[in-house]
């Protein structure tokens, strides 16, 4: 039986020139008395579009590392109890929306309330849209990077404008574009073709692909809508290609490139939205038997018998043209850790590493060592 899961998520507003006016009118989705976790890049942003515009402010805060550590949500929990915060603001990339989401999580096993809130991304992963977040663990004898899964933490409100990405460092907005395709990859795992997932999450990643194949290289985005070589409305259908990517997140089970990015992120410090540009074409292909002709509806040419390779060839290629990592090796990580990277992928995502099929345990082995 086919099955869509929904979140409890209020509204979606997007266009150009929307952020100001649409922050002004926070407190008619529940957002009231809010806190604002965003980083200190974006203060600029925050001063001129955000904090302007917000009613019944009670104050920001920005000690928000990436990859959310759990002394991070701690610290983002007791500011907001301190300040009477009924809401939270956020504005930022993926670990910040995170941490929203962490604190507001925990903000519910302290007082027993969430904290609504709203998203103001400057980022392409899509988290905005969805439920899921993770905690770096940072007691232990390692670091991990726990999943949580909560419906009531999903943003009830995401306003979407191009000026939220003007001033996205590069590497970091366009590795998050790859981010929001590996949504739209993985997404396919448990569902079918016919699945409303399958269809936006087709629809996004020829959307992210169109737009990205055409990107200057070397150029941070201002300079480039300065210079005509993009618009704003690019941006503009970025920001839509990462909805789409991740249209019903409640209905979908991410798979192994996600997970071995929450290894390499979350206990050995790589950035988060980096490791998509590593993993997703080089997994796309090693599970190819797994997803079978699922894949044939990211548009594989006629005629064409796999519809894995092409796929990962076109992501691989547009990842190569942006100038983006797609090894290991290209950060600081010792290539003695691959074997801890294995072990902890064997013991806490067995079912992800099975999607490699026959022998899963040694296969994952050798496309680590490949991603070197």
């Amino acid at each position: 039986m086919n099955h869509l899961n929904c979140l409890p998520q209020d509204g979606v507003f997007w266009g150009q020139h929307i952020l100001q006016g649409a922050v002004t009118r926070l407190g008619e989705h529940g957002i009231h008395r809010p806190m604002t976790f965003t980083v200190e890049p974006l203060s600029k942003l925050f001063q001129d579009c955000v904090q302007p515009n917000l009613k019944q402010s009670v104050g920001s805060f920005m000690a928000l590392p990436a990859h959310v550590p759990d002394v991070a949500v701690q610290g983002g929990l007791e500011a907001c109890l301190r300040a009477g915060a009924e809401s939270i603001v956020a504005l930022g990339g993926g670990s910040v929306l995170d941490a929203a989401k962490a604190v507001s999580h925990r903000h519910h096993e302290t007082t027993g309330r969430y904290l609504p809130i709203a998203a103001l991304p400057t980022t392409l992963s899509g988290s905005e849209f969805s439920h899921y977040f993770g905690i770096t663990e940072t007691d232990g004898p390692e670091k991990f990077k726990r999943s949580y899964a909560v419906r009531e933490t999903v943003p009830k409100v995401v306003v979407i404008d191009p000026v939220l990405l003007v001033d996205t460092p590069r590497a970091l907005l366009l590795s998050s574009a790859v981010k929001g395709m590996d949504h739209a990859v993985e997404g396919m795992r448990k569902v079918t073709r016919e699945h409303p997932h399958a269809i936006m999450a087709a629809s996004g990643l020829n959307r992210f692909l169109s737009i990205l194949q055409k990107w200057p290289q070397a150029m941070q985005t201002r300079e480039a809508l300065d210079k005509g070589r993009v618009t704003p409305d690019d941006l503009l259908q970025l920001q839509l290609a990462a909805w789409q990517c991740y249209f019903s997140p409640a209905s979908v089970i991410y798979g192994l490139s996600h997970r071995i990015g929450h290894i390499l992120g979350g206990t050995f410090g790589l950035p988060h939205s980096a490791t998509s540009c590593i993993t997703l074409a080089p997994v796309i292909r090693a599970c190819a038997d797994f997803y079978g002709d699922k894949l044939e509806i990211f548009g594989a040419p006629s005629g064409q018998a796999d519809a894995a390779t092409p796929l990962a060839d076109r992501i691989a290629g547009v990842v190569i043209s942006l100038g983006l990592p797609n090894r290991i090796g290209a950060f600081d990580l010792d290539k003695a850790k691959l074997p801890e990277v294995a072990r902890l992928l064997k013991q806490n995502y067995p079912n992800e590493v099975a999607d490699l099929g026959s022998n899963a345990s040694a296969r994952l082995d050798a496309l680590l060592e490949s991603l070197w």
